[in-house]
């Protein structure tokens, strides 16, 4: 019941904000600030409560019958995976509502509304047990952020939205529809309705027809990771949202997909995924390559950013399709690291914006003088960014390599180089905008106390993950052994 109190917490106050955000904008800030809190702490004293490195099945399964004629329930369950990525959830959502505090001054009440319902979206698509629960929660975490980026993005930002909103709405037709191939399939063999994935799991499909529906899962899956070629929508979405947008799309939404892939695709589709698993590691490499070379052509910081993440989530395809232990716990370290990482990177270009009122990197040059804290916080982003050791990252992309190396040794050197397109981007990224010469005429401010605290909690968290891995891996190992 825990579970649903958590969703339930961040529904019911998103529509308090929107509600008393009319009188008093500040009570609504405060009201989503302590609501995200709530939900972090509780989510703290689960991961303190239950001994993560001996657990060996579900730590949480509550069931409750929705739609009991058409096999449908409130069904969620929260194991190792689950609990890391709540954890990621809630601590990322919390510094959302933060670096939102002072950027947001148009309709407080919606705005803070469609983030805590995106955040109950998310949280919800990670503790769904039974599909058709599952794909509502995908559907919650879509529309909210589709209002986020129309209404309080930047100049392009209705058609960053619509192209946003059209992909993953696509994706998720067609995960739909394999939903319901294997509900109906499901009851043709056993005599009952039902969307329980513990169920499903249990059906047997023929190759061909298996192939099709693991399809359907897949496409939804890789639109929102995402994989080149379905990467198209994420440049712009990226670019065009508020900065707590582009931290809940880097470090949270994209993981929906990765998630997705390793709960649903591998265990329901096991050896249609193993068919495909060569391509699959390929289109990931190719994600590594081409993201890495965008990124380095880029002049719009956050178009740049954004061509990372396609970057960093061809190394979780890679490592997901090796079937590999090794590779697969990389792939969760990855998923975590990528969002600290990447989501830290997106609030500096957020405030940056906010100061210099431009992202084009040409118009930036010497801030390190003007901003020193800035640039040092940048600069311990971009080097867990290009996967310097010490640093969360490296951590995942050494396991994800070590992993993948026996099953392709061509596939994992390529993906290895693309570690040095890695430093080549990010390098010219830190030279173009705080070294070099100064090229901002403007006084500008350096971070404040609540800029500082919120970077200094993302620096102690990515650090952490570099030096002391171990209880994260302890708790994937779990995983990766079910």
């Amino acid at each position: 019941m825990i579970l649903v109190w958590m969703i339930a917490i961040l529904l019911i106050t998103g529509i308090l904000c929107w509600l008393i955000a009319r009188w008093n904008p500040v009570v609504a800030k405060w009201i989503a600030l302590l609501s995200v809190l709530a939900d972090l702490g509780i989510i703290s004293y689960l991961c303190w409560q239950y001994n993560i490195t001996t657990a060996d099945s579900w730590f949480i399964d509550y069931r409750v019958d929705w739609i009991p004629s058409f096999g449908i329930s409130f069904h969620v369950a929260m194991d190792g995976l689950s609990l890391l990525m709540l954890l990621l959830t809630f601590f990322l959502g919390l510094l959302s509502v933060l670096c939102s505090w002072n950027e947001i001054k148009e309709k407080t009440g919606f705005y803070f509304f469609n983030l805590l319902w995106t955040l109950a979206g998310i949280s919800g698509v990670f503790i769904a047990m039974d599909l058709f629960l599952f794909y509502f929660f995908w559907e919650v975490m879509l529309v909210p952020m589709y209002f986020l980026i129309a209404i309080w993005g930047d100049a392009n930002r209705r058609y960053a939205a619509y192209k946003f909103f059209i992909f993953t709405q696509a994706g998720g037709l067609l995960m739909l529809l394999a939903i319901l191939a294997l509900y109906f399939i499901h009851a043709q063999q056993s005599g009952t309705y039902s969307f329980d994935y513990f169920s499903l799991v249990n059906t047997s499909l023929e190759p061909a027809t298996a192939k099709w529906i693991m399809l359907g899962f897949l496409i939804a899956f890789l639109v929102k990771l995402p994989m080149v070629p379905f990467h198209n929508w994420l440049p712009d979405a990226h670019s065009e949202a508020p900065t707590a947008g582009s931290l809940i799309l880097a470090g949270l939404l994209l993981k929906t997909g990765a998630y997705g892939i390793i709960r649903f695709v591998l265990v329901l589709f096991p050896q249609a995924s193993a068919d495909i698993a060569w391509g699959a590691m390929l289109f990931g490499v190719i994600g590594i390559v081409y993201g890495a070379v965008l990124a380095f052509s880029q002049t719009d910081l956050k178009r740049l950013i954004a061509y990372t993440s396609v970057s960093h989530m061809g190394f979780v395809l890679l490592g997901i399709f090796a079937f590999q232990d090794m590779a697969l716990q990389g792939v969760v370290m990855q998923m975590l690291t990528h969002g600290i990482s990447t989501g830290a990177l997106f609030v500096i270009a957020g405030i940056l914006k906010e100061r210099l009122h431009t992202r084009d990197i040409n118009q930036m040059g010497g801030l390190w003088t003007a901003m020193p804290a800035m640039g040092g916080v940048a600069m311990v982003f971009t080097m867990a960014s290009l996967g310097l050791p010490m640093l969360g990252n490296f951590i995942a992309e050494f396991l994800i390599l070590l992993g993948t190396f026996p099953v392709s040794n061509a596939l994992t050197v390529i993906a290895a180089v693309g570690l040095v397109f890695a430093a080549l981007y990010s390098l010219r990224m830190v030279q173009k905008v705080f070294l070099g010469p100064v090229a901002v005429n403007i006084p500008v401010k350096d971070l404040s106390a609540r800029e500082l605290t919120l970077m200094a909690a993302l620096s102690i968290s990515i650090v952490a993950l570099g030096l002391y891995p171990q209880p994260v891996i302890n708790m994937i190992k779990i995983v990766t052994y079910q």
